[in-house]
């Protein structure tokens, strides 16, 4: 009996001999996530889809800048309770509000070259572009560079409050006189609808300027 167990062993022995060593696993590397806007650049690290709108375009990497744009605002030793705010965070404040003005702004410069006049007789007969220099040379530019100072003061306000911690969204004023915040799925939605109007805004604003200037003319901006 004994001999039959040896003889067993010894097989098994002489078997494993035979038997190649497993080839050491590779290193398993996980890909970077690659962008939905720019599907063949990596996707930005501090753009993770928290934001409404955010599909990952940022080709120049700025949200990854390390500098706190406040302090152009109030230096750090001005105000050392300040704990800093992020240049994500900046520029999309930043983004928010040109929207806003862009929107309005394009409103307003169709407006006035399909017609619409204030009471006034100075600016009759004028379009929108003939508009500014009539503005400059009447003073009136005046008042309308202290209402936008009033304004940068308030939003810079804002700014500043989240450099030193407050929770606040960015471009959030609290200003919302139709309620049509109060229903969350919905508000969402009106989030990112306002941020893609406002990007088609920006870029529809600097086409209609340069082409109300080309053609010295009123809507539709051809001749």
């Amino acid at each position: 009996m004994r001999s039959v167990v040896f003889i067993v062993a010894a097989t098994a022995a002489m078997s494993t001999a035979f038997v190649l060593p497993s080839a050491p696993k590779a290193p398993q590397t996980q890909l970077a996530a690659k962008s939905k806007a720019v599907p063949f650049l990596e996707a930005p690290k501090a753009l993770d889809g928290s934001l409404p709108a955010d599909v990952g375009f940022d080709p120049l990497n700025l949200s990854d800048i390390d500098f706190d744009f406040t302090y152009l605002m109030v230096p750090t030793k001005w105000d050392e309770s300040r704990t800093g705010l992020s240049a994500l965070k900046w520029f999309r404040e930043a983004e928010i509000k040109h929207g806003r003005f862009a929107m309005l702004a394009v409103l307003g410069w169709v407006a006035v070259d399909m017609g619409l006049r204030l009471p006034v007789a100075k600016y009759a007969g004028y379009n929108a572009v003939q508009a500014h220099d009539v503005f400059v040379k009447s003073g009136d530019m005046t008042v309308g560079l202290l209402a936008i100072g009033f304004l940068e003061v308030v939003m810079g306000a804002g700014i500043y409050e989240m450099s030193k911690g407050s929770d606040r969204a960015a471009g959030d004023f609290s200003f919302d006189p139709l309620g049509l915040g109060k229903d969350p799925a919905k508000y969402a939605r009106y989030q990112v609808s306002e941020i893609k109007n406002g990007r088609l805004a920006m870029l529809a604003f600097g086409g209609i300027a340069t082409q109300a200037v080309l053609t010295n003319g009123g809507f539709p901006y051809y001749q």
